[in-house]
This record gives C-alpha cells, structure tokens and sequence, in this order.
C-alpha cells in the first residue's frame, strides 16, 4: 500500500530542491540539506532524528566519494599541465588522418575525460579542432560533436569522474562492474551520438573556427604518448582486474586467498588512484622540470572544485538516508515490485526529469541515486547495481539546454547561435542519453 503523506512529503522535497536551485539561485549542497529536512519534517520524522539522519547520510557517503574524487582531481590536474592531454589528440588525429580524424577526436574525448574534468579537458583539446577546421573548410561541427560525445560519454559514465563515482557509492555498487559496463555502454554510443550525428548535423550548420592570432602560435615540448595512454590506463585495469578476480563469475580459479587480499587492495580504487598519481607526479612532473612548488600548487589549486563536488555528493547521501530512515525507500519498492515497474527505468526517467529542471547533470544523478537507492532489494546482484548507475547517468545527461553551463561553454566555444546550440549539442545530449539507457536495458536483459 501507499502512504500518500509520505509520498508527498518527497514530492515536496523534490519541489523545494528545484525552487530552491532555479528560483533563488541557493548552492545545490544548502539545498540538498534543506529538501531533505523537509522531507524528514513532513513525514513525521523527530527533530533529532532529523540531525542523526544529515550525520549519518554524510558520514556514510563521503568516507569513500571524498578520497576518490580529491585522487582523481589531482591526477587529472597533472595531466592537464603537463601538457599529456593535448599530446594524446595530436597523437590521435597523426594515427587515423585527416579522413578519420572525427573518430580519433570522440577515442581522444574518451579516454581524455577519464582522468580530466568535462569542461578543463574540452578547453584544452579546442585548438584542435580549430586546426582541422582551418585545414580542411569543413565545419566545426564534424570535429566538435564527436569529441564532445567522447568527453561527454566518459564524464558521465565511467569512474573515476565524479558523476559515476557518487551514484555507485549511493547504490552501493562495485566500481569495476561500473567501468566495465560504462565501457560497454559508452562505445557504441559514442559512436551514434559523436561521429555519425556529427557527420549529420555539419551538413545542416556551416561553423568555423576563430582566426588564428600570434598569440595562439604556443610551441611546447609534450610528453610521450605511450607514458600517457599507460598512466591513464593503470588505475582503470587495477581496479577492473581487482572486480573480476573478486567475482562469482570466476569460480574456483585456485587463487591463494593471501595473494587475493594483496590483489584487492591494490585494485581498490583508493590504492589505484594514489599509484596512479605517484607515477604521474614523477613521470609528469618531476622528469618534465617542475617544481616540487609548482607541483605542489597545482595539486592544491585542483582540489577546489574537487570540494564542491564532494560537498554536494555528501548532502545526496543525506537524501537517501532520509528516505530510507522515514520507510518512503521500503513503500516505494514494494510498491514498484508489485506493479511490476522496471527499476532501471524508473532511475534513468527520475535522473532526466530533475536533469531537465535545474540543469546540473551532477545534482540530478545525486537527486535521483538518492531517490533509486532505497528501491534497490538486499538480493540485488552487482552487475544489476552498475547497469542502474549507467541508466541514471544516462537519464541525467539528456537535453542539456539554457539552465546547464554545459550549453554556453559549446555554444561560446564553438561560435554557435542559441538555435544552432540546441540544433547541435542538445540534441546530441539528447540522443546519448537515449542510445545510452536503451543499450543499458539490453545488457540488463543477459545480467
């Protein structure tokens, strides 16, 4: 049965969150905290266990999404200045040719936004696709869309980015099931979303790029690509490698329990992310002639926005822990088992409505990780939990229109018009979050 007054009591948290966010311009993490207390208030909820509850949710959540993201933050700053992004497009576009050179931006916007910040590693691989424009006449659409499906596929869908990492923590799912199916969901779309419809949508809007100014012209010496594609790749196949070996699918392999302790906490994400950036820090860094200073001021510096990310990802934490503590988690679930209602769909539309409301593809993964998180029953496999991560961040990455800033950073960065932004990277959001859930429901369909 359903308790209306607790189902009302979400609604209006719900309300409140994107008022608060749209309407008064509150930071996502006061408002998180505020819709849950009132959550809490309105479902019956006493005042101290109200404050036990924020403590709670925080606590819980923060203890794994905060070492991540702060690792992950630092290893993608180093990469950043040292210049490896870039030299990995070069190296991209060199191997596949001028003809290929929109499917070697989207594998470049793929790997790249592994380690680096949607908006940091777009910036950066923009001069680019500036020069194959100025090159080839085409428009910059042909090149744009696809790195942007790639930067975009990855922010969204593989750890250790932040988005993912929030979702499973909520869902309580193994991060190497996530990177695997994030994998598996996140090529082919790339491929629909980037260097088809970018192909498409080029022959309809004619883009070029800036002029070239003196100041552009910037030689520097970059590092080798092989040491790049190997730094960004250690962490991902420790972690996935630790997954597999640690999985019912692997049976009696006659492993020694010692060695598969060792295995475990070597591919724990903590460990592969702090191997990962001592080899980046010496690689990167000290052999490229930084400072120790200079190191240490760049690993800083990118702990900022780190912050606000494992701020907002913690009050997430809070709104599930509200659901679950007040019963809405336990009502829900039992409701949408008897009526039959598909899990995964249910994620993935949640995480697209709040997404289309206030615009942060982040906040509405958490809102709807934190909604989805009670729903999901103690008898639920990990590879059930990872599919459900990559259906919300499917869902939260839909039609990223004039309330993201996603919108104007490609609409000012591309030289787009409003219209031709929606024509353009609206709907290439649009069809990535489509592609994405519907390849995520057809894996669901064998796990």
């Amino acid at each position: 049965m359903i308790d209306f007054s607790l189902l009302l009591s979400v609604l209006a948290g719900v309300v409140l969150l994107i008022t608060l966010i749209l309407r008064f311009k509150v930071q996502a993490f006061i408002a998180l905290l505020l819709a849950s207390i009132l959550v809490g208030v309105l479902s019956g909820m006493p005042p101290m266990m109200i404050i036990n509850t924020i403590q709670e949710g925080m606590g819980s959540t923060l203890g794994f999404v905060a070492v991540v993201v702060g690792l992950g933050a630092i290893f993608g700053a180093i990469l950043e200045r040292s210049g490896g992004a870039e030299a990995l497009a070069v190296f991209m576009l060199n191997k596949f040719g001028e003809k290929k050179s929109s499917w070697a931006l989207m594998i470049t916007g793929f790997i790249v936004a592994i380690p680096v910040f949607f908006d940091v590693a777009f910036i950066i691989l923009i001069p680019m696709i500036y020069a194959l424009q100025r090159k080839t006449g085409k428009s910059l659409l042909l090149y744009g869309i696809p790195l942007l499906a790639g930067l975009a596929i990855t922010h969204s869908f593989i750890p250790p980015t932040p988005g993912p990492i929030a979702v499973a923590d909520i869902l309580m799912a193994d991060l190497g099931w996530v990177i695997l199916f994030g994998f598996l969901v996140g090529v082919p779309t790339a491929i629909f979303c980037g260097p088809i419809f970018g192909k498409y949508i080029s022959k309809k809007i004619h883009v070029v790029a800036p002029e070239l100014t003196i100041n552009d012209q910037i030689s520097k010496k970059l590092p080798p690509v092989g040491s790049i594609i190997i730094i960004i790749a250690i962490p991902i196949i420790l972690i996935v490698l630790n997954t597999l070996l640690n999985s019912p699918f692997m049976g009696d392999c006659n492993i020694h329990k010692k060695l598969l302790e060792w295995i475990g906490m070597v591919g724990h994400p903590f460990s592969a992310l702090l191997i990962a950036n001592l080899i980046a820090w010496y690689l990167l860094g000290i052999r490229k002639g930084f400072t120790k200073k200079q190191l240490l001021d760049i690993s800083t510096k990118s702990l900022a926005p780190a912050g606000i990310i494992i701020l907002i990802t913690g009050a997430g934490g809070v709104f599930k822990q509200m659901l679950v503590n007040t019963g809405t988690g336990e009502m829900l679930a039992n409701y949408f088992a008897e009526q039959g209602i598909s899990l995964l769909l249910f994620g993935f539309l949640s995480a697209a409505i709040v997404r289309v409301l206030q615009g942060s593809a982040t906040v509405a993964m958490i809102t709807a990780a934190g909604l989805t998180a009670p729903l999901v029953l103690i008898n639920t496999s990990e590879p059930e939990k990872a599919l459900l991560v990559i259906a919300i961040a499917a869902g939260a990455s839909i039609m990223s229109h004039v309330n993201d800033s996603g919108f104007w950073l490609v609409g000012k960065y591309l030289g787009l018009t409003e219209k031709q932004t929606f024509q353009s990277w609206t709907v290439m959001t649009t069809i990535l979050a489509i592609v994405g859930f519907s390849v995520t429901f057809l894996l669901s369909l064998f796990f």
